[in-house]
């Protein structure tokens, strides 16, 4: 029987991608070490060009080697037939074939099936287990019906659509009987889910509660806008983490116009205050160095965020990707300068995250963490504030949810003796 490697690239809803095809695979085997691998699965990410480089980079070393390399992911539409035409490539096939994995895998000529997007595919398999088996992720939606000037994104996964509730559901029920105490819903545009099912990720959430063994529910990335009264009224909720990633892409109104962006400074603050009032966590994606942004309109932009109620950042630098609207604006920025604000930002946030750390010790909470790895003596795990700590034990701790009262705060990270 041949055995396949899968290299996944980029996000969440890849890994669980990933998953599906694993989940397909009858007539071969799965093996976590490369080298032993007779073919290789590359499952592409295209948002920056930074992903496109690490993908071809590591499909022309799979070449190299002599393993027979598939294709799919993001990166079909753009680098999928340079690479084929190039003979690096055994196949190429778009998201929406990914569950006919096995048959594509028994093909004897080379292949290139690209992405019917207008189809508007939805995957219909179910999971049976996750790697890691304590925390999995669940794709709820594919799509995004935004238009961000610079995101390439709904071009190569399609406009927003939303799984059934129902299959979820079934999902996350066959998750947990296996031994999954968390889920972390994830898609292209998380907080779309539900838009064209007369639902939203509220209502959602709040039946997934309700599943046996299911003890915390993470959210990937929501938009300031899909946040509502409804979706509020969760935050008294103890199955919901204490942490919620809202992308703003940036803190000033000028910015978020060239970016096409639906949200603006002023709403965004007043929506972060509510949450951080509950005590929560909050995280962002932040874009430096997007054409238009000057060294006046960060200074500012930089004044208010160290003004928002900040715990966590994914800054990056813009990346210009072909026909979308930002590629066409001319008034860029250094990648010199675009260095410097991204190290400002990270900086920035990281101390406003050993602040709010602090400020839990202070009041005596809790953390509960949900034990993930081990390593010498030593468990990693994640609290409810999306923090890593580290624990040290000679107990099995592995995949346990504790709560940790003793605990000293570091510069990076939370410490315990457990």
């Amino acid at each position: 029987m041949k055995k396949v490697y899968f290299k996944t690239f980029g996000c969440r809803t890849n890994l669980f991608d990933t998953q599906v095809m694993g989940e397909n695979l009858k007539d071969f085997s799965v093996t976590l070490e490369e080298q032993e691998a007779d073919i290789i699965i590359i499952n592409s990410c295209t948002v920056t060009n930074g992903a496109d480089s690490a993908v071809r980079s590591y499909a022309k070393k799979m070449a190299q080697l002599n393993k027979e390399v598939l294709f799919t992911g993001c990166g079909v539409k753009t680098q999928g037939k340079e690479l084929f035409e190039k003979g690096l490539l055994k196949g190429v096939f778009g998201h929406d074939n990914k569950e006919k994995i096995n048959a594509l895998l028994q093909e004897k000529k080379r292949f290139f099936i690209d992405d019917n997007l207008e189809n508007k595919h939805l995957d219909t398999t179910m999971v049976s287990e996750f790697v890691g088996k304590t925390r999995a992720f669940i794709k709820i939606q594919e799509g995004c019906d935004f238009d961000c000037n610079y995101c390439i994104i709904p071009s190569v996964r399609g406009r927003a659509r939303s799984f059934e509730e129902r299959k979820i559901l079934e999902q996350v029920g066959l998750l947990c009987s296996k031994g999954v105490q968390e889920v972390v819903l994830t898609g292209t545009n998380v907080g779309s889910y539900g838009k064209d099912k007369g639902s939203n990720i509220a209502r959602l959430i709040k039946k997934l509660s309700q599943i046996t063994g299911l003890k915390r529910i993470r959210i990937g990335s929501l938009e300031p806008n899909q946040i509502n009264d409804e979706f509020l009224e969760l935050l008294e909720e103890d199955f919901l983490e204490k942490h919620l990633h809202i992308a703003l892409q940036h803190s000033h109104d000028f910015m978020l116009e060239r970016m096409n962006r639906r949200n603006r400074t002023k709403s965004d603050r007043e929506l972060l205050e509510v949450i951080a009032s509950k005590n929560f966590a909050i995280g962002t994606d932040f874009i430096v160095g997007h054409p238009g942004e000057s060294e006046s309109v960060f200074e500012e932009a930089f004044k208010n965020l160290e003004s928002l109620p900040l715990t966590h950042i994914h800054p990056f630098i813009y990346s210009k990707r072909k026909d979308t609207p930002s590629s066409l604006m001319t008034d860029s920025v250094s990648l010199e300068d675009s260095k410097k604000r991204l190290n400002a930002i990270k900086d920035l946030i990281s101390h406003k995250n050993k602040a709010f750390r602090q400020l839990q010790l202070k009041l005596n909470t809790p953390l509960k963490a949900l034990v993930e790895t081990q390593k010498d003596g030593e468990f990693k795990a994640l609290d409810q504030f999306f923090n890593p700590i580290k624990i040290k034990s000679d107990k099995p701790l592995r995949a346990s949810f504790l709560e940790i009262r003793d605990y000293e705060i570091k510069e990076r990270e939370n410490h315990a003796v457990f």
